[in-house]
């Protein structure tokens, strides 16, 4: 296997034996990243048609673009679809364009081609993530863990879907011995898809809960879904899941594949566990990492700089990766302390000495609690929760805000709520509170809250900010750090 070609693409939309050597060094959709050696896919969006930045893609570099309509462009045209236009003549030198009848099958076949050839050199492997949170961090934090022996690959960005998974794979090369791919699902069949595209030898599931409830239609159907992971998996011992001990929607997942199960959680009967959890704040966490008979009967002090109680969970997952990887303890501990960088939940400098946790990348309840527990473990000041609507719950929208106004009416000294459903926490919020703590502010926007903190916020206090995209919390964020003056923190 050599680094990915132009021949190589064609040859695995038209099963036609080419010979050449035009680098291919990505696969992109968004044609401001077009530069010379890259290919551009123009895939038809919500919003966007591809196909209309076809001329700026080539124009910027790119060596080809896979097309599924006709286009007016001064460049050498490969019809993929009709073998015959083609086979005679010689391959054009680029920029072309290749035209196939479904640009994104095109993308997932070449994909899968790809992934299938670098499977087959000496001792590769996937390990594939999913469940309802807590996937990337835990994507990150495995990387990083693997790294400390392996050459790894991780998917980039938000790259966990049909059309993520197959660019990321296609960044595959000789030199990677493991790749570390997120795998989502809006509906059922999708993970399905992905472990066809990506073949995983480790499936890794963080927790079930009712996030993406109003596609999937109910929690059944989820974890209908996300087991698509552990039933793609090869028999034990090349296949392995790893699986939450504590979550009995994740734990029935072990009758449905014949791989090997390595159990995780908060308690000694997993095979490996934490105990003795301290949230030091923001300056991270503090436990015993233990393994039982399947580890070696060890114990290890190990204190990371991660935010937050709930990512021992994360940091769980990632050091079973690593240790049914075959990396010794002393690898997995340094691995996980190297990750000295915050995944998700950011903590900035906020207005008249406060600080600000960003979390804003997304939210359901569970991420949502456990950022409040977060919250929590900062003891000193006060403390003060804004939050905003979380989407997508289906039947579970009314309980799953309920739920999390509950916990903000036992942590928060001041709760701030954004948008429709964000009423809802402070709904019951305000039923759950105690001696008219804490004090609550309701407003419809982002930019109206916004507004009301940078009035209300004073030093020492600590702001987490959690909510959908869709409401623009991360316009909270902006606004609070843009009012920050240097030098008078």
């Amino acid at each position: 296997m050599s680094g990915l070609t132009l021949e190589f693409i064609i040859r695995s939309l038209t099963s036609q034996p080419l010979e050449g050597s035009r680098q291919v060094e990505s696969v992109v959709i968004d044609s401001r990243e077009a530069r010379p050696g890259v290919v551009f896919a123009a895939l038809r969006g919500e919003h966007a048609d591809g196909h209309d930045y076809v001329a700026d893609a080539l124009q910027r570099g790119a060596i080809a673009a896979i097309v599924d309509r006709e286009l007016d462009l001064p460049y050498p045209l490969i019809d993929v679809r009709d073998e015959a236009t083609w086979r005679a003549m010689p391959l054009p030198r680029p920029p072309l364009i290749l035209h196939t009848n479904n640009v994104l099958l095109a993308l997932q076949r070449v994909g899968r081609n790809w992934t299938h050839q670098w499977l087959d050199l000496p001792g590769r492997r996937i390990i594939g993530i999913t469940g309802s949170v807590g996937k990337t961090t835990t994507k990150e934090l495995t990387a990083q863990v693997l790294s400390t022996r392996y050459s790894t690959l991780r998917s980039e960005k938000s790259y966990n879907n049909e059309i993520g998974i197959p660019l990321s794979v296609l960044k595959l090369r000789d030199r990677h011995e493991r790749a570390v791919l997120e795998m989502s699902m809006y509906v059922p069949g999708e993970i399905r898809l992905l472990t066809e595209i990506a073949p995983p030898q480790v499936g890794v599931v963080t927790l079930i809960a009712p996030v993406h409830a109003e596609r999937a239609g109910s929690i059944e159907a989820i974890v209908e879904a996300k087991s698509e992971l552990v039933e793609a998996l090869p028999p034990a011992p090349e296949g392995i899941a790893i699986l939450n001990y504590d979550d009995e929607r994740v734990m029935s997942m072990a009758s449905r594949t014949d791989a090997e199960i390595v159990t995780y959680g908060l308690t000694s009967r997993a095979d490996l566990w934490a105990e003795d959890i301290q949230g030091l704040g923001l300056d991270g966490i503090r436990f015993w990492l233990c393994g039982g008979d399947r580890f070696g009967n060890q114990r290890y002090a190990v204190k990371l700089p991660m935010l937050g109680r709930h990512s021992v969970q994360t940091a769980l997952r990632a050091a079973a990766v690593g240790l049914v990887e075959g990396l010794h303890w002393e690898e997995v501990i340094r691995g996980l302390q190297d990750n000295a960088r915050q995944l998700r939940l950011i903590a900035v400098a906020g207005p008249n000495g406060s600080v600000i946790l960003d979390d804003t990348y997304n939210a359901s309840p569970p991420s949502t609690i456990a950022a409040l527990n977060l919250l929590n473990d900062l003891v000193d000041g006060r403390r003060i929760a804004v939050l905003g609507d979380m989407l997508e719950l289906g039947s579970y929208e009314r309980q799953g805000h309920h739920d999390v106004g509950i916990r903000a009416a036992q942590v928060a000294d001041l709760l701030v709520t954004v948008g429709e459903r964000g009423k809802l926490i402070a709904e019951a919020a305000r039923r759950h509170r105690r001696r008219r703590r804490p004090q609550i502010s309701v407003f419809d926007s982002a930019e109206e809250a916004a507004d009301f903190l940078l009035r209300e916020v004073r030093s020492g206090d600590t702001i987490l900010v959690k909510g959908s995209r869709a409401v623009g919390m991360e316009r909270i964020v902006e606004i609070l750090q843009q009012a920050v003056q240097p030098g008078k923190q």
